[in-house]
C-alpha cells in the first residue's frame, strides 16, 4: 500500500472516530435531558466522585483530631456537623469517609460486573456443562442470605477492607451471572448471531461484539442498584463491628457510634452520617435508567 493510500485509510479511520465521539456525546446529552431525574443524580454522582478524591484536603479538621471542639456540640457556623463524644469533627469526617466507601463499592462492582458478566455471558451462549456449574454455583450463593453470607465471609477472612470487597463480589456475582445469561441466551440464535456467523465471524467475536453489548443496558441497570447495595453493606458491616475498624472514618462506623446518643438528645451525630448514606444510594438508584439509556444501542438513533 502506497503512502498516499495509508494516509487516506488514516484520515477515514480519524473521521470515523470523530463522527462516533459527537455521537456519543450528543446521545448523551439527549439522555440527560430528557430525563431530568438522570440529570440530577448524574450531578450528585459527580459531586460524590469529586469529593471522594479530594475531601481529604478539603476537610477543615482532621477525621482523627479529637478535641477540636467541646464534645457532642450541636451544629454551629465552626462545626457544620456538629462533634462527636470525642470532639472530633463530623462534617471532616463524613467528608473523609466518602473516598473509603466509595473505593469499596466501585471495587467490588466492577470486579463482579466483569468476572459475573462474562462467565454468565460464556454460560448463555455455549451452555451445556458450563452452564450447569455456573449456574449451580449461583444457586449455592444466593442460597444464603446475602448480607449473612458477607457477615461470614469477612469474620472468617478478617474485617480489613479487601475482605470487604471480597466478600461483596462474591454476593453480588449472582446478579450479573443471571442478566448476563437471560440476555445471551435469549439472542444466541437470533438473526444477527447467524448473519455474523455466516460472515465468517468466530463464537468469541460473536459474543464480544455482538452478544454481549445488546446484554449491557439491563446489566448497567444493575450496576447502579449495586452500587447503593455495596455501600448499604459496607456501612451495615461497620455498623456491627465487622467492617472498617474504628477510629477510621467511614458512614456505618459514624451511624453506630451516634445511635447511643440519639436519645439523649444529641441527634446530630448520627443523623448526618446517615443522610449522607442514605443520598449516595439514592443516587445510583436514580442513576440506573439513564445508564441503560446511555448504553442501550437501541436508543441511538
Amino acid at each position: 500500500m502506497t503512502n498516499a493510500a495509508l494516509a487516506q485509510v488514516n484520515t477515514a479511520q480519524t473521521a470515523t472516530t470523530k463522527i462516533a465521539n459527537k455521537s456519543f456525546w450528543s446521545h448523551a446529552r439527549y439522555v440527560l435531558a430528557d430525563n431530568p431525574f438522570t440529570l440530577v443524580a448524574a450531578v450528585l454522582f459527580m459531586l460524590f466522585v469529586v469529593i471522594a478524591i479530594i475531601g481529604p484536603w478539603i476537610a477543615p479538621y482532621g477525621p482523627l483530631a479529637t478535641n477540636v471542639g467541646t464534645p457532642l456540640t450541636p451544629p454551629s457556623a465552626q462545626h457544620w456537623f456538629g462533634t462527636d463524644a470525642l470532639g472530633r469533627d463530623i462534617f471532616s469526617r463524613v467528608l473523609v469517609a466518602t473516598r473509603i466507601d466509595f473505593v469499596i463499592a466501585l471495587s467490588a462492582v466492577a470486579a463482579s460486573f466483569a468476572m459475573g458478566g462474562l462467565l454468565g455471558a460464556a454460560a448463555g451462549f455455549w451452555g451445556g456443562w458450563l452452564d450447569r456449574i455456573v449456574m449451580r454455583l449461583c444457586d449455592m450463593v444466593m442460597s444464603f442470605p446475602l448480607f449473612v453470607l458477607a457477615m461470614g465471609i469477612v469474620a472468617a477472612l478478617g474485617n480489613s477492607v479487601l475482605n470487604i470487597i471480597f466478600a461483596t463480589i462474591v454476593v453480588n456475582l449472582p446478579f450479573y451471572i443471571r442478566v448476563a445469561r437471560t440476555e445471551v441466551n435469549v439472542r444466541r440464535d437470533a438473526a444477527f448471531v447467524e448473519a455474523a456467523r455466516l460472515a465468517g465471524n468466530s463464537d468469541v467475536r460473536i459474543l464480544f461484539m455482538h452478544l454481549i453489548p445488546n446484554a449491557m443496558p439491563p446489566m448497567m441497570v444493575q450496576v447502579s442498584l449495586n452500587m447503593g447495595w455495596a455501600i448499604l453493606n459496607a456501612a451495615g458491616l461497620s455498623f456491627i463491628g465487622l467492617g472498617v475498624s474504628p477510629p477510621e472514618a467511614e458512614w456505618g462506623i459514624m451511624v453506630a457510634e451516634g445511635a447511643g446518643y440519639i436519645i439523649s438528645g444529641e441527634w446530630w451525630v448520627a443523623l448526618f452520617p446517615g443522610a449522607v448514606l442514605m443520598l449516595a444510594v439514592f443516587t445510583f438508584n436514580l442513576l440506573g435508567d439513564g445508564l441503560r439509556d446511555l448504553i442501550d444501542p437501541r436508543r441511538r438513533t
